[in-house]
């Protein structure tokens, strides 16, 4: 059992991998700035936290084996979330990513493909950079996973593919993978790792 932080615990991603540690026994402290929708629960310690506050954010992942970061690159970028993980000693960091930065059969990247649509393109495009900086980074013993160009709530079948820089799409033309196999996918990597410092992919 694991000691997990999950960053941006009530979000879509988020709130799919707390159910999917806490189904797997492991002690998980859901961060977030507004926590009372998690309520009172077994196996959770709820911390209403500004992640773009350093000190605050050091603090509360402090004593925990792994930190997974769920939050939107947008409002937290890997300059914010690094430096605080590194210094509350934690060794390992896995990041839900972005299908953006994936590519595509002709080796360019899905958001530079015609008709990315526009309303996604600074979230992709944060997500990119992000990606950029945990390359660079030498310490930490981090995974970035993206999910597929479809993030959708569904069922949990535990039925998937893993992959690495490629987009995933299924016989059916269809890339696309649920909140809650994502989760799987994600605490595989935690209790057996296999990704350490590469990011990898997932979908049907």
């Amino acid at each position: 059992m694991s000691k997990i932080a999950i960053i941006g615990a009530t979000g879509r991603a988020g709130s799919q991998l707390l159910e999917e540690a806490l189904r797997r026994g492991h002690s998980v402290t859901a961060i977030a700035r507004d926590t009372s929708k998690i309520g009172q629960r077994a196996g959770v310690v709820a911390k209403n936290v500004d992640a773009l506050d350093p000190e605050a954010l050091q603090a509360a992942v402090a004593g925990h084996d792994v930190v997974i970061s769920a939050a939107h690159f947008s409002t937290l970028p890997a300059s914010a979330l690094i430096g605080p993980v590194k210094k509350a000693g934690v060794k390992r960091l896995l990041v839900v990513g972005g299908a953006g930065s994936l590519l595509l059969p002709d080796g360019t990247r899905v958001i530079d493909s015609a008709g990315f649509p526009e309303a996604y393109k600074a979230e992709a495009g944060a997500g990119a950079v992000f990606l950029e900086n945990l390359r660079a980074e030498k310490e930490l013993d981090w995974t970035f996973l993206s999910p597929s160009a479809e993030f959708v709530e569904g069922e949990r079948t535990g039925k998937f593919r893993l992959g690495k820089d490629d987009l995933l799409v299924s016989a059916e033309g269809r890339s696309w993978i649920t909140f809650a196999d994502y989760a799987i996918a994600l605490l595989d990597e935690v209790q057996t790792p296999k990704h350490s410092r590469q990011r990898f992919a997932v979908g049907y």
